[in-house]
């Protein structure tokens, strides 16, 4: 499992901080609607298939083409174990629908769709951004993504990936915008139902050093994922997580909200949630 340990700083770092807490803008967020009737309408006039090196699953990144508007748009079929890992490309889906769900505003706009009659997941390409695992590597960088005030969002997309069982989150899938939003992206290995995702979080006091672990949080996120109901999330996901995948989820939900409060009674509520 690749956590947030091994980049205690310089990983949350990365992803900037704007009025709120998503990080999509107010408008952009607005214009989701439009963009999944994007990703399902448009017509693909061009593609091409990423080679292993820049995705483990080889996902084909489409062109699209829909009146006036040409976009690019990442599509993945990844099922089943690859390399160890269990992959799904629903699961990108519903990393998208939780995200929506719970105002959290990281993930892109993802949709289910045919590409030569196999059905896949459909993101919209973010332009205007590079990984972080490149951006890290430039000694210009290294003041801004080591700054404090870049940290509070990674603690945001940690709280996120501990409740969708994300076992993957790294540099390479985190994307920068060029004024410095950070975007999260590849969710193909999330929602994981085993026992180490039901009886545990991947990112907590045992693998995570305290002053790194979720050390502050919107108060707004948590009381919403601690008023989040199974009807909710079912309603959410629909059919895109299986009946095991969905209790891990609100299993989990209870041990991040127990974390939460153990960080908490460390540092003082008022110095944790804002």
């Amino acid at each position: 499992m690749r956590v947030w340990r091994r980049f205690p700083v310089v990983l949350v770092a990365i992803l900037a901080v704007r009025p709120g807490f998503a990080q999509f803008t107010d408008k952009e967020l607005a214009q989701r609607p439009q963009w999944e009737a994007f990703l399902h309408e448009a017509e693909i006039i061009a593609e091409e298939q990423l080679p292993f090196e820049e995705g483990v699953t080889e996902p084909w990144k489409l062109t699209l083409r829909k009146d006036r508007v040409v976009r690019k748009a990442l599509w993945k079929e990844a099922t089943g174990v690859r390399g160890g890992y269990l992959e799904g490309w629903r699961y990108e889906i519903a990393a998208y629908r939780v995200d929506k769900l719970l105002g959290v505003g990281l993930v892109p706009p993802t949709v289910e769709r045919a590409r030569t009659g196999r059905p896949g997941s459909c993101q919209l390409w973010i332009d205007g951004t590079g990984l972080y695992r490149d951006l890290a590597k430039r000694p210009s960088a290294a003041d801004t993504f080591a700054s404090d005030r870049w940290k509070d969002i990674g603690y945001i997309a940690q709280f996120f990936d501990n409740l969708i069982g994300n076992e993957d989150r790294h540099t390479g899938n985190v994307l920068v915008t060029r004024d410095l939003r950070g975007i999260l992206i590849d969710h193909s290995r999330t929602f994981r139902a085993g026992p180490a995702f039901v009886q545990a979080i991947p990112y907590s006091a045992k693998n995570v050093p305290p002053g790194d672990l979720m050390r502050r949080l919107p108060r707004a996120l948590v009381d919403r994922v601690s008023a989040l109901t199974e009807e909710e999330l079912r309603g959410a996901v629909g059919d895109l997580l299986t009946e095991a995948e969905i209790k891990a989820v609100l299993a989990r939900r209870v041990l991040l909200l127990e974390e939460v409060r153990r960080i908490c009674g460390r540092f003082g509520e008022r110095d944790v949630l804002y």
